[in-house]
């Protein structure tokens, strides 16, 4: 079972805003593309189904060609979230991805879950792009279950710039989805830099849709990679408290708001559509960010809905 995040178009009773559209289809909801800002508040409800709790092992299939410094951007990432492994001067920082990421492990605990600790097992890549350049979304589901042999565990399938997704762009910047036999669950985010920046790598590039607002500069100096990383978190989110369809989310099954799919386009207090939020900025890059992460690393991750206020939340 996989949703994705597709192009779907909400009205409200009032006014009508374009904007950063974040809708599922057939598999777990990633960011969406242009859509609607609409703000809570709001309360997902817990369909009572299996969340990924405790130990959880994570692998990466680099699919295409990434460099060393754009795999360490996502490698450092999910080793950020993890506070009891970072340096003392790192957890005690805010804000940090690791603050981010409790909100999530708030899910956890409100329906009985053991904390998560998230472990980078494996990495491989397939520069060589084996199964072709141009996927199926079945394919993507083939791909993961190549890479990971261990039952409870997610594996990411990353895709290079020049490779063409079903959906992608069109559709989704990402989906997430499940192997039921295994208990395994599977993300996949493709790097937009040369396909729809506009759509998937906002607010790095200007959007296609809604004001035209100056891009912000990426933390690490890649628009497509920070792009995924934005992705990866949203479906990051989603994936650990909605796996396989029966955890946390609001509306239908085959097209829920998530954890984070429900705050699309929010990044800091203040945010509308066209407008990140109020955001930290980087004294010698100018670049934005909202989260510190290992390695010196700044990552601008999205508003999740915290649970305790049924609000947008951001790190910011």
């Amino acid at each position: 079972m996989a949703f994705s995040l597709s192009l779907k178009t909400h009205s409200l009773v009032v006014v009508v805003v374009i904007f950063h559209l974040f809708f599922i289809s057939p598999c777990f909801c990633a960011r969406k593309l242009t859509s609607l800002y609409q703000p809570p508040p709001m309360a997902l409800t817990y369909h009572n189904g299996a969340l990924l709790e405790g130990h959880l092992p994570v692998s990466i299939l680099w699919y295409g060609q990434f460099s060393p410094a754009q795999k360490s951007i996502v490698a450092d990432f999910l080793l950020s979230l993890n506070p009891h492994d970072q340096p003392e001067n790192l957890s005690s920082k805010k804000p940090s991805a690791s603050q981010w990421w409790k909100t999530i492990q708030t899910y956890l605990k409100k329906a009985g879950k053991r904390e998560i600790q998230i472990e980078l097992s494996n990495q491989i890549s397939d520069e060589s792009c084996s199964m072709g350049k141009t996927l199926k979304k079945s394919q993507i589901s083939e791909l993961a279950r190549a890479v990971s042999s261990k039952s409870s565990g997610l594996t990411l399938v990353l895709t290079e710039k020049d490779v063409a997704v079903e959906g992608f762009c069109m559709s989704n910047c990402g989906f997430h989805g499940s192997d039921a036999r295994k208990r395994s669950a599977f993300i996949w985010v493709g790097n937009s830099e040369t396909q729809c920046p506009g759509q998937c790598a906002w607010p790095f590039h200007q959007p296609i849709y809604g004001p035209q607002t100056t891009p912000l500069i990426a933390p690490n100096g890649d628009v497509g990679l920070d792009g995924m990383v934005e992705n990866i978190a949203t479906l990051l989110a989603g994936t650990v408290t909605n796996p396989f369809g029966n955890g946390y989310f609001q509306g239908s099954a085959e097209a829920p708001l998530e954890v984070a799919s429900a705050c699309p386009g929010i990044y800091g207090k203040g945010a509308y559509p066209g407008y990140a939020g109020e955001l930290l900025v980087d004294s010698s890059t100018g670049a934005s960010y909202n989260a510190l992460g290992v390695n010196s690393r700044k990552y601008l991750l999205p508003a999740v809905l915290d649970p305790s206020t049924s609000q947008c939340s951001t790190v910011v």
